[in-house]
């Protein structure tokens, strides 16, 4: 077991840390009292977050770092008032508009009010830095919590159909818990949950009982809490732990159905609310373009709007949407156990990974060559087949795109094919924003998608009729045949990649590789947290018994409950990605309309009157820049289209990267509509 080697500096800046929390002991003691809602809160949060400080040492090192931060920004705000304002960098005007007939309370005002500025300003900084870091450093167990009873709650309905498969493989109460917690790589928080009981009962020789009363109580999912509590309820009974799993499977699989539901609902709500947050930008823009024909010189307005307001409404749309949709847990990988066996992990192999090779480097020196020699063959593989190289590691064509880009804006700005200054790009609105925006967006985005959903299509094309196949697996193994030949048959009977991954299992097993083994390389091969936990469900099962048929049939169950989620899912996602794209298409109409039909007029108009002069002496629209509201446009455009395309990527797939494809199709939208009307 490896551990983290912590260095000097490290040490020192803890110990550090540590004398500065102690010191503020007596201030805790002060400010804090221990029976307080706020301190019982923080230390449940804390066991929840699994923090192992006391309440008394983290309210202490909260106090000390953010009285350290409001010290350091009140010397700041000092040192720089009284720069600027001695410098004579800003002028201190009168303090009020208020006639003070008493000259002495006068010379007063005007003796105190710089210093007092100083230290004002210097204490409102202060304020904030205190606030600022002890506010994020006491958020910061609220916030581990929740992200643990979030992952928890997802993985609860999967793990106790693990729990209840184990059962009916005739594990008991505790070997259940056992495996539990030994199921880290696929089952994550809700096995630390089962770990701790562990650890409980075999180093502090306490029952499982009191150990699972315990956790009951500190763990951060109500549901989890409730399943705790109604375990205990049957371990004090003796009833049937089987069919308490077999009922709490079906209620947790309901419950995540409803939670889906609200999700879902509360999806639909966000983008209704995107569409107001669109439009709101352009109202603005139209408001402005008016105000500014009628000399209301509203141009630093249009350029905030442009480039500040549009993408800090689309980035906080993110970040609320991030707060609903979340992926599933888990990388997908298995471990392989205790298996004596080296096997290649792909999590270590890196993008020219030398397999198996990497695990015997420096022990002997014929190991060393044969990497090296591996090392030229893979690389030669990746010569002589990019694009597999590419399908396996998406983001490497960053590596080349990314290059090409800028290489091709600077060859494009050095032989003067496009301007370089700002009131020339002005001047050439659209061919500037198509060689310094567009080009660039489609050279790095359409590989970057491609080979990004080719690696995705292609991984999840294993999925497709898994829990049909897991049927035909568990009718097969009812008959009386083992598992690796209930395999045979069905991989003889299924099309597609799955059938495919079948057969090469029952091979390797044929070449004496052990049946887990080769599901675990299966997993790992194409690493969805989905199928790894089926694979570890028929995986462990197999390890009790040969005839795991009721063991397959609730795998199989299961992983129909997932896919209909998820179908429904991706359904309801699918609909709020078409309102989201609508939205920008009617966004991408209104601005054509308005550049063609309103301020291209207004601009011949006001040529064709330019002799006439209104009450003001001024012609309508005289003071319009008709190639700057040109490129404030296409600029608007661009970026509404990247926010938009990663929007309805993250919604429906939870990953801004498969947004990118949105993003490619919207911007060729706009730049074909806009060619056409500019």
């Amino acid at each position: 077991m490896s551990t983290k080697r912590v260095t000097a500096p490290d040490k020192n800046r803890q110990s550090h840390v540590d004398s500065l929390a102690d010191a503020f002991e007596p201030v805790y003691d002060l400010l804090f009292d221990e029976g307080s809602s706020f301190v019982i809160d923080l230390e449940r949060k804390l066991a929840e977050a699994r923090m192992s400080d006391s309440v008394e040492a983290y309210l202490s090192r909260a106090l000390a770092l953010g009285l350290v931060s409001g010290l350091l920004l009140w010397l700041i705000g000092v040192a720089g008032s009284a720069a600027v304002i001695w410098t004579g960098t800003i002028e201190v005007g009168a303090l009020t508009g208020m006639r003070i007939p008493n000259e002495t309370i006068l010379n007063v005002i005007q003796t105190i009010r710089v210093p007092l500025l100083i230290i004002s300003t210097g204490l409102v900084l202060g304020g904030i830095g205190f606030s600022t870091v002890f506010g994020a450093y006491i958020a910061l167990p609220y916030s581990r919590a929740s992200n643990r009873e979030r992952e928890i709650n997802t993985l609860l309905p999967d793990a106790v159909s693990f729990m209840y498969a184990l059962s009916l493989g005739g594990m008991s109460q505790v070997e259940i818990i056992e495996t539990m917690a030994e199921a880290q790589d696929t089952y994550g928080e809700v096995s630390q949950e089962f770990r701790t009981i562990l650890q409980e009962t075999r180093y502090f020789d306490t029952d499982y009982r009191s150990a699972i009363q315990k956790r009951s109580a500190q763990t951060p999912s109500a549901e989890l809490s409730q399943f705790f509590t109604d375990m205990l309820s049957i371990i004090d009974s003796g009833g049937s732990m089987t069919e308490f799993l077999d009922d709490k499977k079906d209620i947790h699989f309901r419950t995540a159905k409803e939670g889906q539901e609200q999700d879902l609902e509360t999806l639909e709500l966000f983008s209704e609310m995107y569409i107001t947050l669109s439009l709101f930008p352009l109202l603005l823009i139209v408001i402005l373009v008016i105000l500014d024909m009628i000399g209301g010189g509203q141009t630093i307005l249009l350029y905030a709007t442009v480039y500040a307001l549009i993408p800090g409404l689309g980035i906080a749309f993110l970040v609320i949407v991030s707060t609903v949709r979340t992926d599933e847990p888990g990388d997908g990988y298995l471990d392989y156990g205790k298996s004596e066996r080296r096997f290649e992990d792909g999590r270590e192999s890196g993008a020219l990974g030398l397999g198996l090779i990497n695990q015997f480097k420096g022990s002997y020196y014929i190991f060393d060559r044969i990497a090296k020699s591996e090392g030229t063959n893979e690389a030669i593989e990746v010569i002589k087949r990019p694009h597999v190289f590419l399908r396996k590691h998406p983001f490497y064509t960053l590596a080349v795109t990314v290059p090409a880009a800028l290489a091709f804006v600077v060859v494009a700005a050095a032989t003067g094919s496009v301007p370089i200054s700002w009131n020339g790009v002005v001047d050439r609105p659209v061919w500037s924003t198509i060689v310094y925006v567009y080009a660039p967006l489609f050279m790095i985005c359409i590989p970057l998608s491609a080979f990004w959903e080719w690696n995705v299509r292609r991984r999840r094309a294993v999925l497709n009729g898994l829990s049909e196949n897991l049927r035909k697996l568990a009718s097969a193994n009812a008959t009386g045949l083992t598992l690796l030949e209930s395999i045979k048959v069905v991989a003889d009977t299924t099309p597609g990649k799955l059938g495919e991954e079948f057969d090469t299992m029952y091979a390797k097993s044929q070449y004496g590789m052990h049946l887990k083994e080769s599901l675990v390389v299966f997993n790992n091969k194409y690493h969805i947290p989905r199928l790894a936990r089926t694979v570890k469900l028929i995986g462990k099962a197999q390890e009790i018994s040969s005839q795991i048929s009721s063991v397959l049939s609730t795998a199989a169950k299961a992983t129909e409950t997932q896919e209909d989620i998820e179908r429904e899912r991706r359904q309801r996602a699918m609909m709020q990605v078409a309102i989201i794209i609508m939205t920008y298409l009617t966004l991408l109409g209104v601005m054509a309309l308005l550049k063609a039909q309103f301020v291209d007029v207004m601009a011949e108009v006001t040529a064709q009157t330019a002799g006439t002069s209104n009450a003001a002496g001024q012609s309508f629209g005289s003071t319009m820049d008709l190639s700057l509201l040109t490129l404030l446009f296409f600029h608007a455009l661009a970026i509404q289209a990247v926010l938009s395309g990663l929007v309805c990527g993250y919604i429906r797939n939870a990953n801004l990267v498969s947004g990118v494809k949105y993003v490619v199709m919207l911007l060729a939208v706009s730049l074909g509509v806009w060619m056409v009307i500019a």
